[in-house]
């Protein structure tokens, strides 16, 4: 995966919500030495901001996260390596909350594997992430799979099943259709 190629090799994951992205990433990171992971989730905004946005009834959706900021930190893992650790967010989802410095890009990581919902979209400020990575691969999934899987994802979160299946159902489901756009930018389509 890392060839020849001088510098740091930046691979994205990409596809719906369910998909598989956050398992594929770990497991990249557990199987090359010295990769390092910068999870999309990390840049959810807070619930204190989806509030005061009146967003927190769309969580995931494609405005309720700094893209400003993911691609900024994306640009400074890009940028440091071999001079300093970069700390980057993760999300705990019992809080539903983003955590600062929940994961460190150690200085000499060559392989960096990010992954999360919008990675290839081409407006806005997420048209910054795909110039900064060296591969895009999209998670395809069958839908029935992937709504078993968030549904399961948001009981354990504790959400009802009526409740969950709702969540799936009015915010999963339509952001699904917007990133399945992005898989003609993506170099890849893998099976989940």
């Amino acid at each position: 995966m890392l060839g020849g190629a001088p510098g740091r090799v930046m691979v994205g994951l990409t596809g719906p919500p369910g998909a598989g992205k956050s398992t594929v990433a770990r497991a990249l990171v557990a199987a090359f030495e010295g990769a390092s992971y910068v999870p999309m989730d990390g840049f959810h905004l807070s619930n204190a901001a989806l509030d005061r946005l009146g967003r927190h009834d769309r969580k995931g959706a494609i405005d309720t996260f700094d893209a400003a900021g993911y691609v900024a930190t994306l640009d400074r893992v890009a940028q440091e390596f071999g001079r300093r650790d970069v700390y980057v967010p993760a999300f705990d989802r019992r809080l539903e909350e983003p955590i600062a410095a929940g994961h460190v890009v150690p200085a000499a990581s060559r392989l960096i594997v990010t992954e999360g919902n919008y990675l290839g979209v081409p407006d806005g400020d997420w048209a910054a992430v795909r110039p900064l990575l060296s591969r895009l691969y999209y998670i395809d999934c069958s839908a029935q799979i992937r709504r078993e899987r968030l549904v399961a994802r948001h009981i354990d979160g504790g959400r009802s099943t009526q409740a969950a299946q709702a969540w799936v159902d009015e915010v999963d489901k339509p952001n699904a259709r917007l990133i399945a756009t992005t898989r003609q930018f993506c170099d890849r389509v893998l099976g989940c």
